[in-house]
């Protein structure tokens, strides 16, 4: 099995390489879906979230406010290091039990968005960063996901900077141009893999 840390800031384009590479065979681990199953409605996570956070951050149907939370927690540092004490440990040991569940000549990759700011880089084979230009990316948040140039910002800004990803980074994905210009890429990284894991 090879174990392949993927990760890129907000709007560097990661899903759609993570959606490549499944494309080409990989088996995704995905923290982003993970985090989301771990505070689902009746789970223990989501009881502790409430309990740290206070109900005004569930929806009426007692589903987690996404936007309301995030509200919180991008404007606190201290905040957002509560949540993750919450939410990593749960997403790591889900993570590790679809891992496991993976065939033995396997490349499992782990879609982590957080991997250069948890120094996880440790953990795997390899790291792959798709990276971008923050100007790109900025446009990409504004334009693709209707955030405010403000909030675009911050929430880069919470996150490592582009020289600290590139620094964990044994694989750089530069997916400042087209789509078009990605896949080709992303197939040349995969061959890398196969042969790699040969």
């Amino acid at each position: 099995m090879l174990k392949i840390g993927l990760t890129g800031g907000i709007g560097a384009g990661k899903s759609e390489v993570s959606r490549l590479l499944a494309a080409h065979g990989a088996v995704i681990v995905d923290s982003d879906v993970i985090a989301r199953e771990v505070v689902a409605p009746g789970t223990p996570g989501l009881a502790a979230v409430v309990g740290e956070f206070g109900p005004e951050i569930l929806r009426p149907d007692g589903s987690l406010d996404r936007p309301a939370l995030g509200a919180v927690v991008f404007a606190d540092p201290e905040r957002l290091k509560a949540l993750n004490a919450i939410v990593h440990p749960l997403v790591r040991a889900r993570s590790a039990e679809l891992e496991e569940a993976a065939a033995p000549d396997a490349v499992v990759v782990h879609d982590v968005p957080l991997l250069a700011e948890n120094g996880l880089a440790p953990l795997y084979d390899l790291v792959i960063v798709v990276d971008a230009e923050d100007d790109v990316r900025v446009d990409r948040l504004v334009r693709l996901r209707g955030m405010a140039e403000e909030e675009a910002r911050a929430r880069m800004a919470a996150q490592a900077t582009r020289a600290g990803r590139l620094a964990v980074a044994d694989v750089v994905i530069d997916n400042s141009g087209p789509l078009d210009v990605l896949a080709p890429r992303v197939a040349e990284v995969w061959d890398g893999l196969k042969t790699r894991r040969a």
